[in-house]
Formats: C-alpha cells, sequence, structure tokens
C-alpha cells in the first residue's frame, strides 16, 4: 500500500505514487469477508483494522443459506462445517406455557430448495476461517490503524489515520460497524436503542445445565422477552442468548451487568427458561441498536458495507449474512471494473443493488422482534395461531430471504 507518513497538506497528488486498487476500513466479518472476495478475483487490498489484532467477540452465529451459498463459492465452507454444527429442525416454542408453537426442517428439502445448508457457529470461528483465506489470498491485513478521515480528490480517495498515517487507493470500503464513523460522511443520523440488551453464554456442552435439546436451534417466545440456544463446535459446547427488555436501558441508563433485571425479565417464563439463565455469562451483556434505513451509502469513492450502512437488529439472524451478501455483490459489481474512472459507476450500481434489500431485512427484523415479544393476551393468542398454522410446504417467509432470486432484486 503506497502511503506518505504525517503528509502535509498541499502535497503534490500527482508526485507518481501508485495508489491502490481497494481499501478496508474495518477487519470484522464483513471487513475480512470482502477482502478474501476481491483478493480472489486479483484486486490488491489493503484491510486496516484499529484494534491490535484481528479477532472478534461474542458467542454463536447462524449462517442461513443465502450466506453458506456463497461461503461454498469462496472456497470456505468445508471448514466451516466442521467448525459448526448442522442444526436439523429450527423450533418455536411459547417460554411461559413451554408449548411448542411451530418447528422448521432445516436439512432435508429446505437444503435443497435453498441450495446450500443452515449452519451454526461460533462467530470467532468464522471470522478466523475468513481472515486466514483472506491472508492466503493475498490481502494485507494491517492492525493498530484507527481511521480518522477518508476524502475524495481528483478521483483518488485518500485515508488517514490518528498517527498522521495517509493511504491513497481508487476505492475505500467502509466497514467499520454499528458506530461507524465513516458514516458521518454520508449521513448525520445516530444509532436507535431498541430498549432491549442481550446476555449470552457459549460453554462447553458437559458444563450446559438442562440441556434437552442438543441438535436443533430453540426458540422460546416470552413476553418482552425471549430465549435462543442451540450446539456449537461440532457439539462440544452450548450456545444460549437470552434477549429481554431492560428497564435501565430504556430510561437511558443501561448496565452492564444486572441479574436482578435479568432474573425479573423471565420471572413469568417456565422453569426450564429461568433454569436455563445460568448458562449465560454473568459479568457482560448487549444493549441492542440499530439505525433506520438510509438510501446513500457513497460518499466520492468511499461506499460504506455491513453493518455501517445497514446494521440491524438480531431476529432474523442476518447481520453477518447480509454483510457477506455485500462482499459478494460488490465482488461481482466490480469485476468489470478495468479502468479507475469507472469505479463511480460501480459504487453507485452497488448501492442501488443492495438498499432496498437491505432495508427490507431491517425492517422485517424490527417488525419480527415486536411479534416475538407481545405482552398482552390478545396479541400473543394471535401470534401463537400464526406460528401453529404455519405448514411445512409453506416457505412464503423465507423464500425472499433465503432464495438465490432474491438476492439480486
Amino acid at each position: 500500500m503506497a502511503l506518505v507518513v504525517g503528509e502535509p497538506e498541499g502535497v503534490n497528488e500527482d508526485s507518481g505514487v501508485a495508489s491502490q486498487e481497494i481499501l478496508i476500513v474495518g477487519g470484522g466479518i464483513g471487513g475480512v469477508a470482502a477482502a478474501l472476495a476481491l483478493c480472489r478475483q486479483g484486486r490488491k487490498v489493503t484491510v486496516l483494522e484499529r484494534a491490535p489484532e484481528f479477532k472478534e467477540v461474542g458467542a454463536g452465529l447462524q449462517m442461513a443459506p443465502n450466506a453458506t451459498r456463497i461461503l461454498r463459492s469462496w472456497g470456505v465452507l468445508d471448514q466451516v462445517l466442521e467448525m459448526g454444527v448442522q442444526p436439523k429442525r429450527l423450533i418455536f416454542r411459547d417460554a411461559v406455557t413451554g408449548e411448542q408453537l411451530t418447528d422448521a426442517d432445516l436439512r432435508g428439502e429446505f437444503a435443497e430448495r435453498y441450495g446450500a445448508p443452515y449452519v451454526v457457529l461460533h462467530r470467532s470461528d468464522l471470522h478466523a476461517i475468513l481472515v486466514e483465506a483472506a491472508r492466503k489470498a493475498g490481502a494485507d491485513l494491517r492492525t493498530n490503524a484507527d481511521v480518522v478521515d477518508v476524502e475524495t480528490r481528483d478521483d483518488v480517495a485518500r485515508v488517514r489515520t490518528s498517527d498522521g498515517t495517509v493511504y491513497r487507493a481508487d476505492v475505500v470500503l467502509g466497514i467499520d460497524g454499528l458506530t461507524s464513523s465513516l458514516r458521518r460522511k454520508v449521513s448525520g443520523d445516530e444509532v436507535v436503542a431498541s430498549g432491549y440488551v442481550a446476555y449470552r453464554g457459549a460453554i462447553p456442552m458437559d458444563e450446559a445445565l438442562d440441556v434437552d435439546d442438543r441438535e436443533n436451534v430453540v426458540v422460546y417466545l416470552g413476553p418482552e422477552c425471549h430465549m435462543v440456544q442451540y450446539p456449537l463446535r461440532a457439539g462440544t459446547m452450548f450456545n444460549t442468548v437470552a434477549v429481554f427488555k431492560s428497564p435501565s436501558f430504556s430510561r437511558g441508563e443501561f448496565v452492564p451487568a444486572d441479574q436482578q433485571e435479568l432474573q425479573n425479565a423471565y420471572s413469568d417464563c417456565i422453569p426450564q427458561v429461568q433454569r436455563a439463565l445460568l448458562n449465560l455469562w454473568k459479568t457482560v451483556s448487549w444493549p441492542m441498536y440499530d439505525r433506520e434505513p438510509i438510501d446513500n451509502w457513497v460518499d466520492g469513492r468511499m461506499l460504506l458495507m455491513g453493518d455501517a450502512a445497514h446494521p440491524m437488529l438480531q431476529y432474523l439472524a442476518q447481520g453477518a449474512c447480509q454483510a457477506i451478501e455485500d462482499a459478494d455483490a460488490f465482488d461481482r459489481i466490480s469485476a468489470s471494473v478495468t479502468d479507475p474512472h469507472e469505479w463511480n459507476a460501480a459504487l453507485a450500481e452497488f448501492n442501488s443493488t443492495r438498499a432496498d434489500r437491505t432495508a427490507r431485512v431491517q425492517r422485517t427484523a424490527r417488525t419480527w422482534g415486536e411479534a416475538w415479544h407481545v405482552n398482552t393476551p390478545l396479541p400473543k393468542l394471535l401470534r401463537n395461531l400464526l406460528f401453529k398454522s404455519r405448514k411445512d410446504e409453506d416457505t412464503r417467509y423465507t423464500d425472499w430471504l433465503y432464495g438465490a432470486d432474491s438476492i439480486s432484486t
């Protein structure tokens, strides 16, 4: 990567220093996925990560067929399958009564219809697989690089880091997450607090308490709360996520770990759900935010992708999946760019191709969360009846999200 350390204002942009093709800001799943895809295409790619190492935090992650199809095309799906678990079914239960509301096959006809498996795995495992593959493909991955600004001059993007280093590139992809500093280049919006927080726990299977289902993804729906459980790492670990409406967060007084709030949130749930709270990490929780969809992700030669462009709540398990879709879409669109002057059209095409789809996922995730968390009798009755009326052959709620044709529309 061509760079000048501490470059003063007014430096000659025609000094003969060769620009690189693509620079990616952010080394999370979306950033390294984009690096892998573009390096496979033959592009020169540098990834700048502000942290001292390329590492993901968190616990379990669900990869639906719209993402695993792409992982297969990149040659990493076999590693993902080795590290993860292919659950047999997705099961929804009422957290207050324990009644099963519906279940869906995640293998068999489901996998055949969508052309790829449904996989659950540890977030750090997916990230590590993508980092290794991106490095092998030729990506230049750099840490301790805190990007503070990107500007475009004469069709060249200039990226400045906090230590005064300046990078030049044909295109910059801002994939720096929910709290993206680069999003300010295109929007003055703020993150939207949902009022809900998540506690997570990924622990050895033999240490998990009250586990009666080690093969499926199980979701318990309760009043202003829900719980998700599934196995990880070839069944050697068990993942639990508890999400509930936090009084302190709703008041703007978020407390990282409030055990009393956690216990109170599930007080009306069946004993099995209450006991499952013991499988959670107790010292940290994650407040849940998203943003309103925006139409424009482009500023000069900078393009937002992933959570920087379209952060979403997790109710459809699509955050990482949509970032992977972004990487694949940009890879396909940019493949035809042979002249630097063609990049502006490519960025505009990506924006127009992806914005409507990701906005639909963002809005549907919010609606899905509201349906899961109803807390009065009539809405709960209607929700449960809707779930129980679903037939195995009914794919109307999944075709738009998982189908191969839906991604390009």
